[in-house]
């Protein structure tokens, strides 16, 4: 439920949404291209949740300014925990993931698309595929230090402003991913996964081998599997939405039937449509 916004400084605005604060402001027109979403939050009310976070095609960044989730894990894994203690990335997944908080979380989280996720992180996005990381891993010990100077800063107009700073600077000497990939992963999203493999490989020029090697390297996960999340996070949209139809939510996405429907959500968030619409995902999170 979002409850009344009010305007602060710096063009930032604080809405309450169910049991926490969202503070936004607009995006930097550098990172515009590669981000879905860029807010703080920091709970109402500290109390200890569970969430499933469903694949949506995106990669996410959790700056921790308050407590760290306590324990993370694949749906079904039975290895031990994502050993991460603070702030994280997670590259795309192909199945749901546990998280548990004990409560009082204050972050500032981030979702990016693949290859914008491939630009900031510099490093192969397969490496990070069905990972979630400590951020420092990833972006280095400098992260640590940006964390720190975030977390004593109360101003969120200033936080912005050092995150900002910090990610367009690395965003700007980034590599570059390449020109038939990102021409790939554009007709795969506009479609919501409804193109051929073999269709892309045809208009890139590429043959399909050397299509799904290049792809996986910067994307994260094949394109086969992109269609598949990016079709299951189309449906779960339109699933969210007040009076939905699951049988046109069947057809409008492409799945055979509503057997394939469901047979697709259990394999990707071990869930069923039904309970899907009635949680309301949220940037990827099923309430459990």
């Amino acid at each position: 439920m979002v409850g009344s916004t009010v305007m602060a400084g710096g063009g930032v605005e604080v809405t309450r949404v169910g049991g926490r604060w969202r503070v936004t402001r607009p995006w930097p027109r550098p990172l515009r291209p590669i981000l879905h979403s860029y807010a703080g939050y920091w709970e109402a009310a500290a109390s200890p949740y569970r969430v499933r976070l469903v694949p949506t095609g995106r990669a996410v960044v959790v700056i921790s300014l308050g407590e760290p989730f306590s324990r993370i894990r694949r749906l079904g894994d039975t290895g031990p925990s994502s050993r991460v203690t603070g702030s994280l990335v997670a590259g795309l997944e192909d199945g749901a993931r546990v998280c548990d908080h004990p409560g009082g979380q204050e972050a500032i989280r981030l979702e990016l698309t693949p290859l914008g996720a491939y630009r900031l992180f510099a490093v192969p996005m397969s490496e990070l595929t069905n990972r979630v990381v400590e951020l420092r891993d990833v972006l280095g010990p400098d992260a640590g230090v940006l964390v720190e100077r975030l977390a004593v800063t109360g101003d969120w107009g200033a936080r912005f402003d050092l995150l900002d700073l910090a990610l367009s600077a690395r965003l700007a000497r980034g590599p570059r991913p390449a020109p038939e990939v990102t021409h790939a992963w554009r007709l795969l999203s506009r479609a919501g996964g409804a193109v051929p493999v073999g269709r892309i490989a045809a208009e890139v020029g590429w043959s399909q081998g050397y299509l799904i090697r290049r792809y996986t390297e910067q994307v994260g996960l094949t394109p086969k599997m992109s269609a598949r999340v990016l079709r299951f996070h189309r449906a779960v949209g339109l699933l969210a939405r007040d009076g939905a139809n699951l049988a046109e939510v069947t057809a409008t996405c492409g799945f055979y039937d509503q057997a394939h429907l469901n047979r697709e959500f259990r394999a990707l968030a071990g869930t069923t449509p039904g309970r899907t619409a009635a949680a309301r995902v949220t940037e990827g999170a099923l309430a459990l």
